[in-house]
């Protein structure tokens, strides 16, 4: 799949997963509504693939300043092969177990999807960051090739070096963004989270028929 495509894919899921788990309480959502050992499994492989991609990038991101500014050219030889292997290996996978646990977390809990900003605010954070990450392994590869030859100069590929570090930055600051709201949670319902809350309070103070 190229990756241009991965938007209008994200949406169909997204649109796939929010059909199933917006059914009302007597069909399917109380069959996908997870149980306490799930929603627990759930999220300790949600926050461990979060944290590991941060950490991953943050690595990612020493590796590409060691590059850049380094003068042994074995080293940047190397630092560059490294680059391309966390990223294949590490990076790729965590981006998306995190992006997949977090729909599971989100869509299978009481949180929801679309219920709170704060979710749907790291959700997208979370979507830009895996496309651009899916996005940018050209130039990670490229330079990885180069590394392989016996020509290398980084004379020649100074944009590409610096391109890798403003771009392993500003992943990490998204990242980082994206683990402060999952611990903070600021409060802020968006309309159809305020919908639903006025449905349940509805369905409280309905009288039982006697």
């Amino acid at each position: 799949m190229h990756p241009l495509m991965l938007p209008d894919t994200f949406v169909v899921l997204l649109a796939a997963f929010h059909s199933c788990f917006s059914a009302p309480s007597s069909g399917w959502w109380s069959l996908m509504t997870m149980t306490p050992h799930l929603r627990r499994f759930a999220l300790t492989a949600h926050v461990t693939s979060s944290v590991g991609w941060l950490g991953a990038v943050a690595g990612f991101l020493a590796l590409a300043v060691a590059g850049l500014t380094s003068q042994d050219a074995q080293l940047v030889r190397a630092a560059y092969l490294a680059m391309e292997l966390i990223t294949w290996c590490v990076i790729v996978p965590l981006s998306l177990a995190s992006l997949l646990t977090g729909l599971v977390q989100s869509l299978g809990t009481e949180w929801g999807l679309f219920r709170h900003y704060w979710i749907l605010v790291k959700l997208l954070l979370t979507i830009l960051a895996t496309i651009a990450l899916l996005l940018h392994t050209h130039p990670i590869g490229l330079l990885a090739w180069l590394a392989r030859g016996t020509t290398f100069r980084t004379a020649d590929v100074g944009r590409l070096q610096i391109q890798l570090v403003a771009d392993a930055s500003v992943a990490l600051l998204v990242l980082l963004v994206a683990t402060t709201l999952a611990v903070y949670k600021p409060r802020g319902l968006t309309p159809y989270g305020w919908r639903k809350v006025r449905e349940q309070r509805a369905v409280l103070v309905r009288p039982r028929p006697s």
